[in-house]
C-alpha cells in the first residue's frame, strides 16, 4: 500500500509556488491511464544538484542587502529552498566574470606568484556562507575557461588557441596549486574537467582541445601531477565538459587510451545543442562503472530573449528529467544569481537563470524555473537511486527515484496544453490525480 502520498504541484497561473495535497490510496490501478512505478530495477545513484558560483554571481550577491543575502542563501542552500548541495566554480575567468584575470603574473613559469587573493574578494565568501546554510561542505567542481595567455598559441585569454605543449606539465602544477589553494582556505574541491566547452572558439575566455590533446594531458600530466601531490582520491577527473551530441564518441576515444580507466573519473556534458539523451544512454551502456554529470546549462538570450517563464521552467524540467533518465548522476545549473541585465558579463554574453536580482541590485526575484527546478533537487536525496517507470501517454513525462530511506519520488512534467488523468501505480497500489497542463508534479510516497 501507499502510504503518506504527497502530491507536490507548481505551475503558471499568475502566481510561483509550491502546494502540497495528500492523496489516497486509491486501490489496484487497473490498466488505463496507469503510470506504473517498478523500485525494484535501480540504476544510477544520485549525487546531488547545484549550480555555479561564478564571479558574475557572487559580485550580485555582494550588491545584495544583508537581509537579502541570508535570505537568498537559505532560498538556494536550506531545507526551505532548493536543498542544493553542490557546486562549480571556475579557475581564471569564464565569460561571467567582471573581466580577464588569472592567479598568476603573466610570463610567471615558476608558479611563485601564484595568489588566489582575487576569489577572497566575493567568490569564498558565497561558498562559505552557503555551506553555512548547508551545515556541511558543499560537493565542488571546478573547471578552467582559459589558461594564462603566455601558455596559450594565440597569446591570450580568449578566442579560443590551445595549449602549448610545453606548458602541458606547468598548467598540470596550476591545478595542484588552485586545489591546494583552496583546501589552506577550508573548502575542498572534489570534482576538476580537464577544459569547459574545450571544442570552442568563443568570443570569451576559452581554449581548444583535440580528442587527442585532452587525453594526452589528463593521461600524462594532469592525472600524474594530482597523484604526485597526494590528491588522486580526493580529486576526480572529468572529460569533455561540452555538448551532448557526439559525448559518447569523445568519451569513447579517450577511455580507449592507455591509462584511461586510472585517471578518468568521467564525462561532463551541457544542454546547449539539444537533447541528445541517447548519447548519455550509450555511455551508460558501455561504461558503466563511469559517471557522468550535468555541468552547465542556462536559457540563453542569444537564442531565448523571446521566450517566457513557461518556456523557460520547462526547458530546465525537460533537461533535467531526460538527463536523469539518461544515467546523470549530478546536475549543476549555471549562475546561480545573475543581475537584471542577466549578467555582468565582460563580453555581454547574458542569460536567464532561476534567481535574478532587481535592477537596484539590493534585492532578487525567483523566476518560474526556480521552482520547476525544485521538483528535483528538494525531493531527490543525495544517494537516491533512479528507478524505471512506464506512462501511458506522451502528454506526460516521467521519472521515478527511491530515496536512502525508501521514499519514492515520482517526478510528472507536462508541456501538454490539456489537463491529463494518470493513475500512479506501484504493485496493487494507486494514487489517482490530474496533472494540469503546462504543469509539473512531484509525488513523494512510502510502500
Amino acid at each position: 500500500m501507499m502510504k503518506n502520498i504527497t502530491a507536490i504541484e507548481t505551475h503558471f497561473a499568475g502566481s510561483k509556488y509550491w502546494s502540497c495535497s495528500t492523496l489516497q490510496d486509491a486501490g489496484p490501478a487497473g490498466e488505463m491511464k496507469a503510470l506504473v512505478v517498478f523500485p525494484d530495477e535501480k540504476e544510477t545513484t544520485i549525487r546531488g544538484f547545484g549550480g555555479a558560483f561564478t564571479e558574475a554571481a557572487a559580485h550580485t550577491y555582494s550588491g545584495l542587502s544583508d537581509e537579502a543575502q541570508k535570505r537568498l542563501i537559505a532560498d538556494i542552500f536550506g531545507a526551505d529552498g532548493l536543498r542544493y548541495n553542490l557546486g562549480r566554480i571556475h579557475m581564471n575567468s569564464c565569460d561571467f566574470a567582471l573581466g580577464n584575470y588569472t592567479y598568476i603574473e603573466e610570463g610567471d613559469e615558476s608558479l611563485d606568484s601564484f595568489d588566489i587573493a582575487h576569489d577572497e574578494k566575493e567568490i569564498i565568501p558565497m561558498i562559505k556562507a552557503a555551506e553555512k546554510e548547508l551545515g556541511k561542505p558543499l560537493v565542488l567542481l571546478m573547471a578552467p575557461w582559459s589558461p594564462p595567455a603566455f601558455m596559450k598559441t594565440n597569446g591570450e585569454m580568449n578566442h579560443g588557441g590551445e595549449l602549448k605543449p610545453e606548458y602541458r606539465a606547468l598548467w598540470a602544477d596550476y591545478f595542484v596549486k588552485f586545489i591546494q589553494e583552496y583546501k589552506k582556505r577550508g573548502i575542498e574541491i572534489s570534482f576538476t574537467s580537464i577544459q569547459n566547452e574545450p571544442n570552442a572558439t568563443q568570443t570569451w575566455d576559452s581554449c581548444r582541445y583535440t580528442t587527442e590533446q585532452e587525453a594526452d594531458f589528463a593521461l600524462n600530466y594532469l592525472g600524474p601531477a594530482l597523484e604526485k601531490a597526494g590528491l588522486l582520491d580526493e580529486v576526480k577527473v572529468l572529460v569533455w565538459d561540452h555538448n551532448k551530441e557526439v559525448s559518447y564518441k569523445r568519451f569513447k576515444d579517450i577511455m580507449e587510451k592507455d591509462g584511461a580507466d586510472k585517471y578518468i573519473f568521467g564525462c561532463a556534458v551541457h544542454w546547449y545543442t539539444g537533447d541528445h539523451f541517447e548519447n548519455l544512454g550509450l555511455i551508460r551502456k558501455h561504461f558503466p562503472e563511469k559517471e557522468i554529470f550535468f555541468t552547465e546549462g542556462c536559457v540563453e538570450y542569444s537564442r531565448f530573449a523571446g521566450e517566457g517563464d513557461i518556456h523557460n521552467a520547462e526547458m530546465y524540467a525537460h533537461q533535467m528529467l531526460g538527463n536523469l533518465k539518461n544515467g546523470i548522476t549530478a546536475i549543476f545549473d549555471w549562475n546561480l544569481m545573475v543581475d537584471f541585465k542577466g549578467g555582468p558579463n565582460h563580453v555581454g554574453n547574458y542569460c536567464d537563470a532561476p534567481i535574478k536580482a532587481n535592477e537596484a541590485g539590493d534585492d532578487y526575484e525567483k523566476k518560474l524555473s526556480y521552482y520547476y527546478i525544485g521538483h528535483f533537487s528538494r525531493y531527490i536525496k543525495e544517494g537516491a537511486r533512479l528507478i524505471w517507470t512506464s506512462c501511458y501517454t506522451d502528454r506526460i513525462k516521467s521519472v521515478g527515484f527511491v530515496n536512502p530511506d525508501g521514499e519514492r519520488v515520482v517526478i510528472l512534467l507536462s508541456e501538454s496544453d490539456v489537463d491529463t488523468a494518470v493513475n500512479v501505480a506501484e504493485g496493487e497500489s494507486s494514487a489517482k490525480l490530474i496533472v494540469k497542463a503546462h504543469s509539473i508534479q512531484t509525488l513523494t510516497y512510502y510502500a
